[in-house]
Parts: structure tokens; C-alpha cells; sequence
């Protein structure tokens, strides 16, 4: 008799494959921001990524040798993107502009606070005082990856991309560096684990607040909306090896990155205030502005409001029942092809008025530091793994 069982296969994702991930960062970009700052070329290189913004346009002669070749190396799409793919998530992100925002706004970016050694590394550029220029920033990215021509000559996301990418590079730097990350503890700061959990936190999470919030989303649509933000990963100096295909994997990938690094920290707390006082501040007038934090903990849940010290009010009830008023309106737009034209043309008014409100019309570049905040540091005490609460019986 055969007693020899089939080893059940390994998943892709576990513990130690994200332990790896840990102290992973991205070669190319790190060469490149060690080269400039060896060099003391981070403030001629500032100040000329402010006149190049679009992709085709040719490169400031006074541009450092080694950001140059950084330039030349990422300014073409990676050469495996399914162009049909990445127009159906256009066409799903022009559907669902005011969704995705929504999702963006009020549950991605709320998600990455509760990361603590995320909130630690966003106060260490400044991002507690200034939380409408990283959203702003974000939102700005958002629209330029779904337009038509986002990654063709005259592009705005390509040039957005390279910058972003050497940002992360810089302040991986900055850390490692300056005796304030202790890297055997803690891993590299904006490492791969991190880098591949934040393009799944914009992605997969926005898909879920979105279903959470009542909105009837094809898989086709979803999907789509998925691989465009793996061409995201790509650009952004993701392993691709390791960033999942496919929205089932991306769940593999997210159940075990939040159980691995959700957390209570006094740095997600302040980040999460300042974040909702932006939103009460862009919505016009005071009556709605307890909907902000109602909104926020009915996307996120209870675990991770309680974790933020999102308050608890008699509005949690009323955000309950956006889902209802969203489905009304679904049903008028399915009703005619006017009603449809109408509410997208209105979804994709309020994106742009949201967008200008943050951005208070102007483009928002992005720079590398030349330092961190003076009073930062990181050398907080460790949060444990987070534990899932009981069910409640």
C-alpha cells in the first residue's frame, strides 16, 4: 500500500517570502540618488524636474550624467503591457471616477496610517504638516495614469513615475544613512514588501470600499483596474517577480501584508486627523463634516478606527446607508443612456473639483529631499503583528 501523500504546494506568498521582500529595495533607483548625492547634484536636479513634466520632451542639457541615464533607462513603458488591458481600465476609471476617489480618499489612504512603520517613514518628509500635498499628489498621479495617451509621447505619468520612484529612492537613503532606520530590525524603509503592499493598497482596497460602498463593478472592469496599476509597479521599481498577477493573488498578498503590519501608532493617529480636517475643509460649509469621519471608519472598519481615534458619532449610521443613495442612483443611470452620460459627466466633475481643490490648480512636482525633518526619528518602540479581534458571538 502507497502511504506517500502529495505535499500540499507551498503558496506563493508566506512569511518568509515577505521577510525577503523586507530587505529588498530598487537598485537602479538607489545607484542613482547615492551617485547624485556623492556628487551634491540634488538641487540642480530639483529644480530642472520642474521643466520636464511630459513625456517625448527633451532633456535639460544641465541634467547630472547620472540622472540622465536613470531617465533614458525608465522613460518607455514596461515592453509586456496588454494595451487592450489598459484601456478597459481607462474606460472603468471614467465609469467610476468619483468612486475611485472616494475609495482613494477615504479608506486607501486612511489604510496606509495604520501601517506604522508607514506613518513613521511619512513623517520623516514632512507629510504631517503638508497631508493635502501627498493626497493631492496621489490624486494627481491617479488621473494621469488614466488617460488616453498616459503612457505615450506627451505623457504626464511617465515623467510623474520616474520622479515618484527616485523620491522613494532618496528617502531610502536618507534613512538608511543617517543612523535613524535600524535595518536588521526593521528592513529596508520603503523596501519591496512595502513598495508592492502600496500599489495593492490603491488598487485592491479601492476595489473593496468601492464594493463596500454598493457599487456594481464588473470582473472584467476590476481586473483591469488591477493590471493597470501593475504597469504602476513596474514604473515604480516593483520586483515583478514578485507582484501578484491577478486580483486572487493580490488578495494572498494583502491578507498577509495587513496581518503582518497593521498597527495602532501616534504617528497614523496625527496623519489620519490632519487628513480628515483636509477633507472637512475642501467640502463647503459645516454640516456635512462629521459625514468625513463616519465615512472614513465605515470603509476602514472599527479595528482600524479605533487604532486612528476616528470618533465615534450618531453620523456612523447615516454612512451606513450611502451605499443605499449610490445604488439609487445606479438604477437612474442604467434607466437611459442620458441619465448615464449625465452621472459620469457629474462623477467625473466632482474628480476634477476635488483634484483642483487640493491642488488649488496648479501641477504638483515632486523633489527629492536633501533632508529629513531635523526632530524625526524612528527608533519608536515596535508594534507587535496585529491580532484579528474574537468574533463577536
Amino acid at each position: 500500500m502507497n502511504t506517500n501523500k502529495t505535499a500540499s504546494p507551498r503558496p506563493r506568498y508566506d512569511d518568509a517570502a515577505l521577510d525577503a521582500l523586507r530587505i529588498q529595495g530598487d537598485p537602479l533607483a538607489d545607484e542613482t540618488v547615492a551617485e547624485m548625492f556623492r556628487r551634491k547634484e540634488v538641487g540642480d536636479l530639483n529644480t530642472l524636474m520642474r521643466f520636464f513634466n511630459t513625456a517625448g520632451d527633451k532633456l535639460p542639457e544641465q541634467l547630472p550624467a547620472s540622472a540622465r541615464a536613470y531617465f533614458e533607462a525608465t522613460a518607455m513603458p514596461p515592453s509586456w503591457v496588454d494595451w487592450d488591458l489598459m484601456e478597459q481600465a481607462r474606460l472603468f476609471f471614467m465609469d467610476n471616477a468619483a468612486h475611485i476617489n472616494t475609495g482613494l480618499s477615504f479608506a486607501a489612504m486612511p489604510a496606509t496610517y495604520a501601517v506604522p512603520r508607514l506613518s513613521r517613514l511619512l513623517a520623516s518628509t514632512h507629510s504631517m504638516a503638508y497631508p493635502s500635498r501627498r493626497m493631492a499628489n496621489t490624486g494627481q498621479f491617479v488621473t494621469y495614469l488614466m488617460q488616453t495617451n498616459s503612457f505615450a509621447e506627451g505623457s504626464k505619468f511617465i515623467p510623474a513615475a520616474q520622479k515618484v520612484r527616485l523620491l522613494h529612492a532618496a528617502v531610502r537613503h536618507h534613512l538608511r544613512h543617517g543612523g535613524h532606520w535600524d535595518v536588521e530590525k526593521d528592513g529596508l524603509p520603503i523596501c519591496q514588501e512595502d513598495m508592492i503592499g502600496g500599489q495593492i493598497c490603491f488598487s485592491l482596497l479601492v476595489l473593496d470600499a468601492m464594493h463596500r460602498l454598493g457599487i456594481h463593478m464588473s470582473e472584467d472592469g476590476a481586473e483591469a483596474y488591477f493590471y493597470a496599476w501593475r504597469a504602476v509597479g513596474a514604473m515604480l521599481g516593483c520586483d515583478m517577480s514578485a507582484v501578484p498577477e491577478n486580483l486572487a493573488e493580490a488578495r494572498d498578498y494583502c491578507d498577509l501584508y495587513l496581518l503582518r503590519n497593521l498597527g495602532p501608532s501616534p504617528e497614523g493617529v496625527h496623519l489620519n486627523a490632519q487628513l480628515m480636517r483636509m477633507y472637512e475643509d475642501v467640502v463647503p460649509g459645516t454640516l456635512f463634516d462629521p459625514m468625513v469621519p463616519a465615512t472614513v471608519r465605515y470603509l476602514v472598519g472599527d479595528t482600524i478606527g479605533d487604532w486612528l481615534e476616528i470618533p465615534r458619532s450618531p453620523w456612523d449610521t447615516a454612512a451606513k446607508a450611502v451605499p443605499v443613495f449610490l445604488g439609487l442612483l445606479e438604477t437612474i443611470e442604467d434607466s437611459s443612456p442620458f441619465a448615464e452620460w449625465a452621472l459620469d459627466k457629474a462623477g467625473s466633475l466632482l474628480s476634477g473639483f476635488e483634484l483642483s481643490a487640493l491642488t488649488r490648480g496648479r501641477v504638483m512636482h515632486h523633489a527629492i529631499p536633501a533632508e529629513l525633518r531635523t526632530e524625526y526619528g524612528v527608533k519608536a518602540p515596535r508594534t507587535g503583528r496585529w491580532v484579528p479581534p474574537a468574533p463577536v458571538h
